[in-house]
């Protein structure tokens, strides 16, 4: 790693549909090989299932399941005189916005619907109504950090 300085963040475009950069985001992590079109279809093809499924504003569902999906503390190493301790810290904004955003997309991939349009569109409903597979691992991350609450003297 570099000593100078610290990379400088880049500037994301905002999505055509919405407007917002966390949608472009969103779009830009579910993205393989560059292939941008075909994020978008995936991404507006879910909003479009979950407005007709729920009748309800997609952009808000999918704020909804973001900030329930977001974790507050987690573990971090800390080696201190040979043994390794799980350290509990608080999140950053912007690694609970990139781990929420993550573990969405890594739930919505493992579940067992026939396309990533309605597994996306499946795990984005779950999550904003504070059930799935996303939020469970939101979960055990505070339930570890929770369990490791006696080392946390060992923060830095």
């Amino acid at each position: 790693m570099s000593r100078r300085h610290s990379a400088e963040k880049r500037e994301v475009i905002p999505d055509a549909k919405f407007g917002d950069i966390i949608v472009a985001k969103f779009m830009n992590s579910i993205m393989y090989d560059g292939k941008k079109s075909a994020a978008e279809q995936i991404v507006y093809g879910a909003f479009d299932i979950i407005e007709n499924k729920a009748k309800v504003e997609p952009l808000g569902v999918f704020k909804q399941a973001l900030e329930n999906v977001a974790p507050a503390i987690e573990v971090r190493s800390r080696r201190v005189g040979g043994a390794t301790y799980q350290v509990p810290v608080e999140v950053r904004t912007e690694r609970r916005q990139a781990l929420a955003i993550r573990w969405l997309i890594t739930a919505a991939r493992g579940r067992n619907d026939k396309t990533m349009i309605e597994r996306l569109s499946a795990e984005l409903l779950d999550a904003s109504n504070n059930r799935g597979a996303a939020v469970k691992k939101r979960e055990d991350t505070h339930r570890m950090a929770e369990a490791n609450r006696a080392f946390s003297h060992y923060r830095w």
